[in-house]
């Protein structure tokens, strides 16, 4: 199954020659911070399976599969009761969620949690949870917002809220859910439906959000070069700047960024396309493992986890700066990663922002942006 996923990857964006090899002892290092990091999340798992809030799946989702592809068989009892209490968060629709203990603004998180829950299933490859992932691609392919307007092909965190809503941090995760899953859909019975998303729609939804002229035509598109090409979370709100005439405008940020970048990938925008290159071209200009461009500290790791999964997408082994300085990203993302981890074996973001003062989450993020940077 993984093997199609990559397949697809490879044929949407033109790979850049063969991938490039990290010096021996910094992979060695790298394997090492890993088995670490594992190790101490793995301790962390509570007795019903779960990490972190048990209303919040997709965090035992995200740890889950960090267990399995750091080291699927050391971690196999571990990896057993996550899944099982996932199997428990399944709803008669298809979806992965929990009624959440407080009310908060997003419901469920049905989309958030569904689409990250599907994904770490999947990544085991076990053929009796195809049915589960199946039924759960259904779900998610029902809640893309396909009724025009600014959110028309993106979504939200849960669409049965009583409101119009999409942001790209969703969109992007339920790209890539539906992505990397749709093998499953050729192991559907004779003559039943198959569920996808409309990827037409999805590019209509990326351009409302990039700062592009001539793809974003909205009032809230940036005119600033600082933001050209980049991508902001939210169409007409989020974070933003305001021009010498006092227009509000959208401000480009690195996490989204490289979450538009992933998305424009799966949507099968071609690599030659302006869209892609004005991507990369940000991405280029704004180079930096010290920050989460544009945000500081603020989802600092979530960082880490898009741009590797980005750049791997992209086939991009080295990085031309402005300079003419030329930047191998899986090495320098992987020293800046394992310099970051606490003498325990965790990672944790001092800045709690999205939630990355919980050092289970952001364990969870760096070891699947260690994993994909060794691949």
């Amino acid at each position: 199954m993984k093997r199609r996923a990559a397949g697809f990857l490879a044929a949407g964006m033109m790979i850049l020659g063969a991938q490039a090899q990290l010096p021996a002892e910094l992979e060695a290092e790298a394997r090492a911070a890993m088995a670490r990091g594992a190790d101490w999340l793995a301790a962390q798992q509570q007795p019903g399976g779960t990490w972190g809030l048990p209303d919040s799946p997709a965090m035992t989702g995200l740890a889950m599969n960090a267990l399995q592809r750091t080291d699927a068989a050391a971690y196999a009892d571990a990896i057993n009761r996550a899944m099982v209490f996932i199997l428990t968060s399944v709803q008669e629709d298809g979806s992965i969620w929990r009624t959440p203990s407080v009310e908060r603004k997003g419901g469920g998180l049905a989309n958030y949690n569904t689409a990250i829950c599907m994904t770490a299933l999947h990544e085991l490859g076990r053929p009796e949870l195809v049915p589960v992932v199946q039924n759960a691609r259904t779900y998610l392919a029902d809640r893309q917002y396909l009724e025009g307007g600014s959110y028309h092909g993106g979504m939200g965190y849960d669409a049965d809220q009583d409101r119009e809503y999409a942001d790209l941090s969703n969109s992007y995760m339920a790209y890539e859910a539906m992505r990397l899953t749709e093998d499953v859909e050729d192991l559907r019975t004779a003559g039943e439906a198959r569920a996808d998303l409309d990827w037409e729609a999805a590019q209509a939804f990326l351009a409302q959000l990039q700062n592009l002229p001539g793809v974003n035509t909205n009032a809230w598109r940036s005119d600033s070069e600082e933001d050209r090409g980049g991508f902001a979370y939210t169409p007409g709100g989020g974070a933003s700047r305001t021009n010498e005439e006092g227009r509000v405008m959208l401000r480009s940020y690195g996490s989204m960024t490289y979450a538009g970048l992933l998305s424009l990938i799966y949507a099968e925008v071609d690599a030659q396309d302006e869209r892609v290159q004005a991507a990369r071209d940000w991405a280029v200009r704004h180079w930096s493992l010290n920050e989460n461009p544009g945000m500081g500290q603020e989802g600092l790791y979530y960082f880490f986890n898009v741009l590797t999964k980005s750049l791997k997408a992209a086939g991009d082994e080295r990085l031309t700066r402005p300079d003419g300085r030329e930047v191998s990203w899986r090495e320098e993302v992987v020293r800046r990663l394992v310099g970051l981890q606490k003498p325990d074996g965790r990672w944790v973001n001092d800045n709690n922002r999205w939630w990355e003062a919980d050092p289970n989450l952001v364990t969870a993020y760096t070891l699947q942006a260690l994993g994909t940077a060794l691949e």
